[in-house]
């Protein structure tokens, strides 16, 4: 942090710039929300979350009427762009429902991890590696990143409040084929 806005620690270089994604974009609401918090002026921290709150109807409000005009072939291409469809999703107006949502999530992974789970009651996902890649990610460079799709989820299903991840399934053990030892001769009469 190199500067203060109103006693409020701002990151250097983030005066004007923007955030690159959604998850990015939430963690520094989040921080300067906590920021004026930590001043102690209530009624600051009630008039930044006021802003946050209008200016989330605001834009939801604009977003809803474009998407409203679009035929579901022209919003469909936009899906693919992971800042559009947070946006969608942040506002509840994308499309596709939370399973097909969490599926784009688990596609988009670096590495194979499949889906055990989905409790929508409390947006517990559960994953495990998926069989292909085996119990380190198949690679030797471990298994998936739990915290880089946890910031997908949030990014793309906020219904998903938990990410768990079960140990990769026992490998199968490896059939080894081979010749048998030979069979004793049998015993000649004499």
């Amino acid at each position: 942090m190199s500067a203060t806005a109103a006693g409020v620690p701002v990151a250097a270089g983030a005066r004007g710039s923007r955030p690159a994604d959604a998850a990015e974009a939430g963690r520094r609401v989040e921080e300067v929300l906590d920021g004026l918090a930590a001043t102690g002026d209530r009624a600051a921290c009630a008039a930044a979350e006021e802003l946050v709150r209008v200016l989330m109807e605001f834009y939801g409000a604009g977003l809803a009427r474009l998407t409203a005009g679009l035929e579901p072939a022209r919003l469909t291409p936009l899906l693919d762009d992971v800042l559009v469809g947070s946006l969608l999703a942040l506002h509840d107006l994308h499309p596709e429902d939370v399973r097909a949502r969490i599926g784009r999530v688990l596609a988009a992974a670096p590495q194979p991890v499949e889906l055990v789970a989905f409790d929508p009651d409390t947006g517990a996902v559960r994953l495990r590696p998926a069989e292909s890649a085996g119990a380190g990610g198949g690679c030797g460079c471990g298994g998936p990143d739990v915290r880089a799709l946890e910031d997908s989820f949030a990014a793309l299903v906020p219904e998903v409040a938990s990410v768990e991840l079960e140990p990769a399934a026992p490998a199968r053990p490896l059939l080894q084929i081979g010749s048998r030892p030979p069979a004793a001769a049998p015993a000649r009469a004499r």
